[in-house]
């Protein structure tokens, strides 16, 4: 029987390789609202939210100056941010918008509520925030059931913090 891991276990933090760590730390930073917690030169640095040591980790060690990665190769689809509640998502969505950055999406999935975006190197993003747990979707046998609806992306926005 293969191991499980423990229920409490979490992803603690996303690295990402970029062409130009000014800008993405620009974007994560200013754009998203991460805090920058340590930056090592030119090369490499570290985001967060609150007072952990780092959510985002950025390098140009081996992508300094280079294109995005192809859409159509295996890596990574998108890193996902998850949100308190949806005042703090829709500001973070306003702060996109103003910042002219396109959305690639934006989606009800009952569970929760999702918008798609990309980073300044191409790489997909997720912001959203989870409904209670007692007001997600579920089938008649009480398995989850998650949707794939539109999002009211002004109603969101109207709610930012």
């Amino acid at each position: 029987m293969p191991g499980k891991v423990p229920a409490d276990t979490r992803v603690g933090h996303v690295h990402l390789k970029v062409s130009d760590l000014d800008r993405a730390i620009a974007f994560y930073g200013d754009v998203l609202g991460f805090t920058l917690t340590q930056r090592y030169g030119a090369e490499a640095a570290f985001l967060a939210a609150g007072d952990y040591h780092h959510h985002i980790g950025l390098n140009t060690w081996h992508s300094k100056g280079s294109g995005p990665a192809p859409d159509r190769a295996p890596g990574l689809y998108h890193s996902a941010f998850v949100f308190p509640d949806r005042a703090s998502l829709g500001a973070a969505l306003k702060r996109v918008v103003e910042a002219g950055i396109p959305l690639d999406g934006a989606a009800d999935h009952g569970v929760s509520e999702a918008v798609y975006l990309r980073d300044p190197d191409g790489n997909g993003v997720e912001l959203y925030r989870d409904r209670d747990p007692a007001d997600w979707p579920r089938d008649t046998e009480g398995r989850l059931k998650m949707v794939n609806s539109p999002l009211d992306v002004h109603a969101l926005l109207a709610e930012a913090a």
